[in-house]
C-alpha cells in the first residue's frame, strides 16, 4: 500500500481558518480524510508521487501571484520531507493552477514552460509527467492537488483530469464540512446581539481557565460588570437603541479584554463578565476602570448601526464593576466548580456594592477600601 504523509493536524488547523470558520477547531481529524482521498485518486489514477497543497487563509492577498502554497499531504520517493514545506504561488506548473485556476497536465514537464526546474533540483527529483487539478473553497481557488508521472501504459489523459476533478471536489468538501462544523459550534457559544460569548460557554471557558491557572500557579481576575440605569435608554429611546447601545458596549469589551487573552462574555440583559487569566487583583481593578472610563466616555448610537439605523447620540452612559480574584477570594482546596460558583456570586456581590454606593465605580469584593480623593470612583 502507498504510504501517504500528511502535516500533523496542529499545524494543519490554520489552513483551515478561512471565511466560512472561526479560529474554534472542531475535534476531527481531518489529515485522516486528506490522506484517504489522496490514496484513492492514486488508485484510480497511479502515479509515482502526489500531494495536496494548500494557501494559508491568514496570509492570502488578493493578487494571488504574491501568496504561497504548503504541502499538506504527499507520496512518494522522498515524499515525508515535503510535508509543511512551502512555494511561491507564481512558480511551478501548481502555481499556474492555482492563479488560473484550471486544471493542468503535460506529458514532457522537463520542456514545460512552467515548470519549476530550481525545486525538482533542490529534492533530487525528475518528473517527466504531471497533472494538477485547482482546489475550491465556495468557488474561491485555495489550493491544488497534483500527481506526477503516471504508473502503467500512457501518458495522463482527459479521463484522469477528469476523475481528479471529482477527487478535487471531495477535498473541497471535507474542509467545507469542516469549516461548517466549526461555524455551527462558534455559534452556538455566541451571544446573538453582542456576538460575545453566551453565558452558556462562560461556564465552560471559567472552568477551564480555573484549572489551567491553578496548574500554573497563576492568577485569574473576574469582572462583573453591569451598565447603570440602562432601563432608561430603553424607556426613552426604545429598544432598538438599547439593543445597539448593547452591542457596541460588547463591541468595547472585546476590544479591550482580547489583547490580553482574557474572554468577555454577555451574562444576561446588560450584564457581562471577563474572565482574565493571569491577572491579579490589582491589574484586574486598572483593567475595570479602563472599561469603566470608556463606556463614560464613548457616545453610543454616533452612527447608523445594524440594529438601530437611526443616529441617536447616547451620552452619559455609565456602568458599575465588581471584582473577584482566584487567589485572594477563593479558597484552594475548592473543587473547580465550586471556586467558580465562588469568583461569580463574590464578583456580583461586588457589583451590587458599587451601586449601592454611587454606581460608576468599581469595587472589589467585601473589601472596599475608598480610593483617593483624585479619583473617588474606584474601591480596592
Amino acid at each position: 500500500m502507498t504510504e501517504i504523509h500528511c502535516l500533523e493536524l496542529p499545524r494543519l488547523e490554520r489552513f483551515l481558518e478561512r471565511r466560512r470558520a472561526s479560529p474554534i477547531f472542531l475535534e476531527m481529524n481531518l489529515s485522516e480524510v486528506l490522506v484517504a482521498i489522496l490514496r484513492k485518486a492514486n488508485e484510480f489514477v497511479p502515479s509515482e508521487a502526489g500531494s495536496i497543497l494548500l494557501d494559508n487563509p491568514k496570509k492570502k492577498l488578493p493578487d494571488r501571484h504574491r501568496n504561497s502554497l504548503t504541502f499538506i499531504a504527499t507520496f512518494g520517493d522522498k515524499a515525508d520531507r515535503l510535508v509543511g514545506q512551502t512555494v511561491s504561488a507564481d512558480q511551478g506548473v501548481g502555481g499556474h493552477v492555482y492563479i488560473t485556476g484550471q486544471s493542468y497536465r503535460t506529458v514532457d514537464l522537463q520542456e514545460d514552460e512552467f515548470f519549476n526546474r530550481d525545486f525538482a533540483a533542490a529534492h533530487d527529483y525528475r518528473p517527466d509527467s504531471l497533472v494538477a487539478i485547482p482546489i475550491r473553497i465556495e468557488q474561491e481557488v485555495c489550493g491544488v492537488l497534483e500527481l506526477i508521472n503516471r504508473r502503467g501504459a500512457g501518458d495522463y489523459s482527459q479521463q484522469d483530469v477528469n476523475l481528479l476533478e471529482i477527487f478535487a471536489g471531495y477535498i473541497s468538501v471535507s474542509i467545507q464540512n469542516v469549516l461548517d462544523g466549526r461555524l455551527a459550534q462558534e455559534i452556538a457559544k455566541r451571544d446573538n446581539l453582542t456576538g460575545l460569548y453566551n453565558d452558556r460557554y462562560l461556564h465552560i471557558a471559567l472552568s477551564r481557565a480555573i484549572e489551567d491557572c491553578r496548574e500554573r500557579n497563576a492568577d485569574l481576575s473576574l469582572l462583573f460588570i453591569d451598565l447603570d440605569y440602562f432601563k432608561r435608554v430603553n424607556d426613552t429611546h426604545g429598544h432598538l437603541a438599547g439593543s445597539q447601545v448593547l452591542r457596541e458596549v460588547g463591541q468595547l469589551l472585546q476590544g479591550k479584554s482580547q489583547p490580553m487573552g482574557a474572554l468577555a462574555a454577555r451574562y444576561g440583559g446588560d450584564e457581562f463578565v471577563i474572565a482574565a487569566p493571569d491577572l491579579n487583583v490589582e491589574q484586574a481593578i486598572d483593567l475595570a476602570e479602563e472599561i469603566r472610563e470608556a463606556v463614560v466616555s464613548t457616545t453610543f448610537c454616533e452612527k447608523p448601526g445594524e440594529v438601530q439605523p437611526d443616529v441617536i447620540r447616547l451620552t452619559g452612559q455609565t456602568c458599575s464593576i465588581g471584582v473577584a480574584s482566584l487567589n485572594r477570594h477563593a479558597g484552594s482546596e475548592q473543587s473547580t466548580d465550586r471556586c467558580k460558583s465562588t469568583l461569580l456570586r463574590l464578583s456580583d456581590a461586588a457589583m451590587y456594592v458599587a451601586k449601592e454606593t454611587g454606581r460608576n465605580r468599581t469595587a472589589v469584593s467585601a473589601e472596599l477600601v475608598q480610593r483617593s480623593q483624585q479619583n473617588p470612583s474606584r474601591f480596592d
